[in-house]
């Protein structure tokens, strides 16, 4: 669960290409720090270094207190040699420093990341997500075309313990279909262990903001049988240039534009959304107690109208990509949340969660639209 606040959300985060796009759904004029967030073009890499990334990870061994009746003379552990009896001072107790560990923590803050091994190698954001990726990225000052690369967004989640860049060109796919959509390259780290350090191509369908990072399997659909992959995983090392990373961009939109027309092109009938609709939100057992059935039923009742009067899902209603959109906007924007919702939304797509629920969406839809 995230809990990234407005205010964070809106000091944290850079956005870029404001004056094509429009304000992200998270904007605050009153949560602006000293400078925006937004920026009508692409964000400049020297301001992600100097806004997110101005502070180092550094590490220290964890200390804590020994039991009482120790004194600060007691020797260390012959059979443990990695621990040691420190005084700290201002402490009225002496300290057991852990030297088979060590403490990340931020150098601005003081604010914890993580605990790994002594061995682990730390390493910095800018290494990470900047100095591969700056070097794909348009010079500032040059025109935008459609052959440019810049940063549209980039930001910090959990305190700085979760980063991403996301590098992107400027114009939007329109599919035959009627899906506009842009694709980006994700590039992704983290402090505490929970993310390893990743590219993926990630799409924006326009209408609704909504994030999807599915794709079907090249294998095609046998029968009506699909397959599915979780979302593309690209290699830093296949960044070699900028030309290289565009390339990987359009193959990316390619894929998605053929998998929306395949979803098109599968019909779902009134009746087979009935079963997709009780699959998803089954009504609860009669000795269910009622808070239970209200919650089942407000959620059918929201997942029914997305599908037959919304805006951002009736164009695709009757399709299997009608459906996906039905749940994935339900998800983003009705799913209830604890806390800020833009928050949950941004941090679910950075590390894959959102990738995750409409990979297992699909496959329910294949299950219930293909029974054995």
């Amino acid at each position: 669960m995230s809990r990234e606040t407005s205010e964070w959300l809106n000091t944290q985060t850079l956005i870029g290409m404001t004056d094509q796009r429009g304000k992200a759904w998270h904007y605050r004029a009153e949560h602006q720090g000293d400078e925006p967030n937004h920026y009508p073009g692409y964000v400049p890499v020297a301001d992600v270094r100097r806004r997110l990334f101005g502070w180092r990870a550094e590490a220290v061994p964890p200390h804590y207190p020994v039991p009482f009746g120790t004194t600060p003379d007691t020797p260390a552990d012959p059979a443990n040699p990695g621990y040691r009896l420190v005084e700290v001072p201002g402490s009225p107790f002496p300290m057991m420093a852990d030297l088979f560990r060590q403490l990340v923590f931020r150098s601005d803050t003081g604010r914890p990341l993580g605990v790994f091994s002594s061995k682990y190698p730390v390493m910095q954001y800018g290494e990470m997500l900047l100095d591969g990726l700056a070097a794909l990225v348009t010079p500032d000052g040059l025109a935008v075309s459609d052959d440019s690369l810049g940063i549209g967004s980039a930001g910090l989640l959990k305190g700085g313990a979760v980063a991403w860049v996301q590098i992107e060109r400027p114009e939007t796919v329109a599919t035959p279909e009627g899906v506009d959509f842009r694709t980006s390259i994700l590039a992704t780290a983290s402090m505490d262990g929970s993310l390893p350090l990743s590219y993926s191509a990630v799409n924006q369908v326009v209408v609704c903001d909504n994030t999807h990072a599915w794709a079907l399997d090249e294998a095609e659909r046998s029968g009506r049988v699909w397959k599915l992959r979780r979302r593309s995983t690209l290699s830093q090392f296949a960044f070699k240039d900028a030309r290289a990373a565009l390339r990987m961009i359009v193959q990316a939109e390619d894929g998605f534009a053929a998998d929306i027309a395949k979803l098109c092109d599968l019909p779902v009938s009134p009746k087979q959304f009935r079963r997709l609709l009780d699959d998803f939100a089954p009504l609860p057992d009669e000795d269910a107690g009622k808070s239970a059935r209200t919650r089942a039923e407000t959620k059918r009742g929201q997942i029914e109208k997305l599908w037959t009067s919304d805006e951002r899902v009736k164009p695709w209603t009757g399709t299997g990509f009608g459906w996906l959109q039905t749940i994935n906007t339900w998800q983003h924007h009705m799913r209830p949340a604890q806390g800020d919702r833009a928050g949950r939304n941004t941090i679910n797509a950075v590390t894959g969660k959102t990738a995750d629920a409409d990979t297992l969406t699909l496959e329910r839809m294949f299950q219930v639209l293909t029974p054995a």
